[in-house]
């Protein structure tokens, strides 16, 4: 099993050296695409790291309501 991820790893290395070989041989225009291809890529996984914190942040907001609600109502029923 270990020889496996050992080869997948040199693989892995191997296209990373042959994509920073051919970025390296190709013109500045092509550079500039790469660097946009990956900044859109970055921007991307940042609007998608925020929505999923959003979601996270309103579903502990409807919690903590939730729990808000439950205590008045226990307390309303205790007077």
């Amino acid at each position: 099993m270990g020889n496996n991820k050992a080869k997948g790893l040199l693989a892995l290395l191997g296209l990373g050296a042959l994509a920073y070989w051919k970025y390296k041989k190709s013109t500045p225009e092509e550079q500039q695409a790469v660097k946009d291809k990956i900044n859109t890529a970055k921007d991307n996984l940042n609007k998608w790291g925020n929505d999923l914190k959003n979601k996270a942040n309103d579903v502990a907001s409807q919690v903590q309501n939730k729990v808000d609600e439950v205590k008045t109502k226990a307390e309303d029923s205790l007077n």
